[in-house]
Formats: structure tokens, C-alpha cells, sequence
């Protein structure tokens, strides 16, 4: 398998798309802190290293499904998929090298965008003023996250031969993820009670009427809010789906960054043993 990974990094060398959301990457960790210290001196609000800092979960999803798609897809149409097997490489081999160099790509472009955030944030923002634990327990998750996402992407690219086939399901799956997470962050933050504002009047006559009027809260139910077992589905979700993930990772809400790390690992473990499975009975024409 060792020829076969040099060969994908010798490709990546060279791949126009590769090269894109490495420098995506840069440019939008470079501009995000200046956007965020242009607005702060704007708006006089305070704005610190660690907000945005992990977005690039987000950006990583897209990016990865781009990738993942075009890069696989590119052996199929070359046919190289199938020269590789005919000259006897196993296709163990063949969809794990694919996997690791999908997985390489995703963890280079969040490092791309982690090195160019902190050498343009940190002239400006200052440092981290959350934990260095907590920044270090996020930054593992996004990783693995990346390597989940990048395993849900080959699996769809090994096992669709048609190159714009993949790319279009793996963008789909991508968008679908990221507003499903998105969603379901709407969903439970919605509180379970609301203030009702009334007026009463204090003063006796209508003259006392605008200067004795007195505000009452009380506090109604809200409609929209998820609790019972609906809310703890909507919360394991929230936690398991990537898309979930990288909302929690993108905005530093989560308050168990080891249980997505977790569920991150048991996607890459699904998601790869499903693909390889498959792939080894798929008829390569």
C-alpha cells in the first residue's frame, strides 16, 4: 500500500483542487481575525482569539466533499481504479490509500487555517483566553470530525463510478449535514419559557394614569420548545451527526468535546467498514 499512498501524494502535487482549499483556507484564517478586530473598533465590542477560531469545521466539510469526490472520481474516469487491480494491488488497498490521503488533505487544510488564524489573530486579538485544555480538546474533535467527514466521502466516491455523480451527492450529503446541525441547534436553544409584558394602573384617577402605569412580566410556555424524549433524541443527534458537530465545534458550545471525538470515531469505523465491504464485491468496468 506504500506505493499506492506515494502515488496520491505525488498526485495531490499537482491537483488543482487540492491546492484551492489549501489557500481558501489561508486566506479565510487571515481575514476572519481582521474582521473580527475591524468590527470590534467599529462596534467597541470585545472580540477574543478563540471566537471563529474553529469554523473551519464547517469550511472542512464543504472542502472535503469537493475533494473526496473529484480526487477518487478522477481514477475512476481515468480508469485507473481498474489498472490498479488488474496489476494485482488488493482493493483493501486500494480504498484505504484513498481514505488516508483524503484524511491527510482534510487535517492539512484545518492546520493551513489554524496556523494562518493565530499568526493574524494573535497581533490583534491577543491570546486565548478560554483554557488551553478546552482549546486543545476542540482542536482534537475538529480533526476527527474532518477525518469522519473525509470516510463518509470516500465511501460515496469508492462506490459511485461517475465522477460529477459523486460530487454532486457528496456536496448534498455535505449542505444536508450542516443544515441538519443547523436545525437542531435552533431547535434546542429555544427556551422552555418566555416573558409576557402587561401594564397596570397604579393611580386612582386618569390623571395618575401615565404616571402610575406599572409593568407586570409573566412567563408563558414556549410552543416551539423540545423537551420529554424528543429532546434527548434531538440531543444525541445534535452530538452524532457531523453536521451537529461542526456547529458545536464552530461556535465552542459543547460542553463534552471527548463525546464527539467519540462519535467522530465510530462514523470513521461505520462509514469505512460499509465502503470497503461493498467496494470489494463492486464490479469495476
Amino acid at each position: 500500500m506504500s506505493k499506492l499512498l506515494s502515488a496520491n501524494f505525488m498526485r495531490l502535487r499537482k491537483n488543482k483542487v487540492f491546492w484551492g482549499g489549501i489557500l481558501f483556507m489561508a486566506a479565510a484564517g487571515i481575514y476572519y481575525p481582521i474582521g473580527r478586530y475591524i468590527g470590534m473598533k467599529h462596534d467597541g465590542y470585545t472580540a477574543h482569539l478563540e471566537d471563529g477560531f474553529f469554523i473551519c469545521a464547517v469550511f472542512a466539510a464543504v472542502l472535503l466533499s469537493v475533494f473526496c469526490s473529484l480526487f477518487v472520481g478522477t481514477e475512476y474516469s481515468d480508469g485507473t481504479i481498474r489498472n490498479k487491480i488488474i496489476i494485482g494491488h488488493k482493493r483493501t488497498d486500494l480504498y484505504l490509500s484513498n481514505l488516508l490521503t483524503n484524511m491527510a488533505t482534510g487535517a492539512v487544510m484545518c492546520m493551513v487555517w489554524f496556523a494562518a488564524y493565530l499568526c493574524a489573530g494573535i497581533p490583534l486579538l491577543g491570546f486565548f483566553q478560554v483554557r488551553g485544555a478546552v482549546i486543545l480538546l476542540l482542536t482534537i474533535a475538529v480533526l476527527l470530525l474532518s477525518c469522519a467527514f473525509s470516510a463518509l466521502f470516500t465511501m460515496v466516491s469508492m462506490l459511485n463510478a461517475s465522477k460529477a455523480g459523486a460530487a454532486v451527492i457528496c456536496m448534498l450529503v455535505a449542505f444536508l449535514l450542516l443544515f441538519t446541525g443547523t436545525y437542531l441547534n435552533a431547535r434546542l436553544q429555544e427556551p422552555e419559557t418566555y416573558p409576557v409584558y402587561d401594564y397596570v394602573v397604579v393611580g386612582e384617577d386618569a390623571a395618575d394614569m401615565a404616571a402610575g402605569m406599572q409593568e407586570v412580566a409573566a412567563e408563558e410556555k414556549n410552543p416551539h420548545y423540545v423537551g420529554g424524549t424528543k429532546r434527548k433524541v434531538y440531543e444525541f443527534l445534535y452530538d452524532f451527526m457531523p453536521g451537529g458537530q461542526a456547529v458545536q465545534c464552530s461556535s465552542m458550545e459543547s460542553e463534552r468535546p471527548h463525546v464527539l471525538c467519540l462519535y467522530s470515531g465510530i462514523i470513521f469505523i461505520i462509514a469505512t467498514s460499509i465502503g470497503m465491504a461493498v467496494f470489494r464485491r463492486k464490479d469495476i468496468k
